[in-house]
């Protein structure tokens, strides 16, 4: 299929004409995703395999957006070639350069505690910031309070003094080690996943990897309790006769005694990451809250210990069963007929949590899962950090900081 050429106006470069590159160029002038697209294919439609150079390409391009919008959006998108530099660079206290991205400030943002949709129009507001006033280079203080700001405006104190508390941990040094526990099924490893792309976290340990471990050194006869399943363990133990005990103190037990010779390996792991500074999350159903309990007079790194849950039978038992697709199914019918021995062992671990104060994070949606846990890190840091704007983004020298941002006011719903 023949392709449309466009010819740069200034060195006569000829390059074919990419409805990608036009439909970034509408989105940063404040187009969704949807318009963007759509006025784009229209313009390809319409240019066939025409030739026509950069400049008359936008004329038609702010022709076409007169007839569907309002002459704010046209503006935006003129001004780009006035006012935009090719590239914003953030520059770090270190002296560190690197190219405004949009997509990042949105991740710092989500991991602050917005939800995507709240991210993104602050994102967009900061960037149409700078673009205006012909910014081509900002330091990160500056880059951070001008946020911070937008925040304010936009979404109120709450949700200012959560980002201002995240840029302070960020750039504290210490790391943050988060402890995921829950039993099988309620969505450990995924949620660890997700929440380490969020919050930027390279480190994902499971407990269960370290059971295997050591399993490999300590042989069965040695240690029985190791090499069963966790709601399982107490068939291990040297009780003299398991018939007239409670099978739920049995299996807490059981599974006391399988976590505490796990709690070894976790401790090590988490040592490690202290030592080496370095943000981790270790999950697994190991994790039980009696041993974040006994970390929490470290001083030297941000520890949130939490446990996932899935609150309804049915929920965790269609859970359970479509492991089946991602695991061995002959192990998700195991789970299934030793439903009510797993059901026993979270009724556990969540009051358990509760004695030990430790958050307990519903898991029926992925995202929403997440987001709570990203709140529970705040909430925990919030804890700890305590600074004030000019404290965290500094005096900036040749720059004054501003104590509003120019854009719309926040909206009554709250953060």
């Amino acid at each position: 299929m023949a392709k449309a050429h466009i010819v740069d106006t200034k060195d006569q470069a000829r390059v074919p004409f990419l409805r990608g590159i036009l439909t970034r160029s509408l989105r940063d002038a404040g187009l969704t995703f949807e318009e963007a697209y759509d006025i784009a294919s229209v313009m390809r439609d319409r240019l066939g395999d025409a030739e026509i150079s950069s400049d008359q390409l936008r004329i038609q391009v702010a022709e076409l957006l007169r007839k569907r919008y309002d002459t704010s959006v046209v503006e935006r998108y003129l001004a780009r070639r006035k006012r935009a530099p090719a590239t914003i660079l953030v520059e770090s206290g270190d002296g560190l350069v690197t190219p405004f991205s949009r997509g990042r400030h949105m991740q710092f943002l989500e991991a602050s505690g917005l939800t995507v949709r709240q991210a993104e129009p602050v994102t967009a507001r900061v960037y149409e910031h700078l673009l205006r006033k012909g910014v081509t280079k900002i330091p990160t203080c500056r880059l951070s309070h001008l946020t911070y700001l937008a925040l304010k405006k936009s979404l109120g104190n709450k949700a200012a003094k959560r980002y201002l508390v995240w840029f302070q941990f960020a750039h504290s040094g210490q790391p943050l080690l988060i402890l995921i526990g829950g039993t099988v099924g309620c969505g450990k490893s995924t949620l660890a996943t997700a929440l380490a792309h969020k919050l930027d976290v390279v480190r994902i340990q499971s407990t269960d990897m370290l059971r295997e471990v050591m399993r490999m050194m300590v042989p069965e006869r040695m240690l029985p309790v190791l090499h069963t399943s966790s709601f399982n363990a107490w068939r291990k133990l040297p009780f003299a006769d398991v018939r007239q005990a409670d099978p739920e103190v049995l299996i807490a037990d059981g599974y006391q005694s399988q976590a505490e010779l796990l709690a070894v390996a976790g401790e090590a792991v988490l040592n490690r990451a202290r030592k080496e500074r370095v943000a981790l999350i270790l999950e697994g159903v190991h994790i039980q809250p009696a041993f974040a309990e006994s970390l929490r007079d470290v001083d030297d790194a941000i520890i949130v210990p939490l446990v996932l849950a899935v609150l309804k039978q049915k929920e965790l038992r269609k859970r359970i069963k479509g492991r089946g697709t991602q695991a061995p199914r002959r192990r998700a019918r195991r789970y299934l007929r030793e439903f009510d021995s797993i059901w026993r062992l979270q009724s556990f671990l969540l009051s358990e949590a509760d004695r030990c104060d430790v958050p307990i994070v519903s898991n029926i949606d992925k995202e929403k899962a997440t987001h709570e846990v990203v709140r529970v890190v705040i909430d925990r840091l919030t804890g700890v950090f305590h600074g004030k704007p000019r404290q965290v983004f500094g005096i900036i020298p040749g720059h004054n900081l501003p104590e509003t941002m120019p854009g719309p006011a926040r909206s009554a719903a709250s953060a």
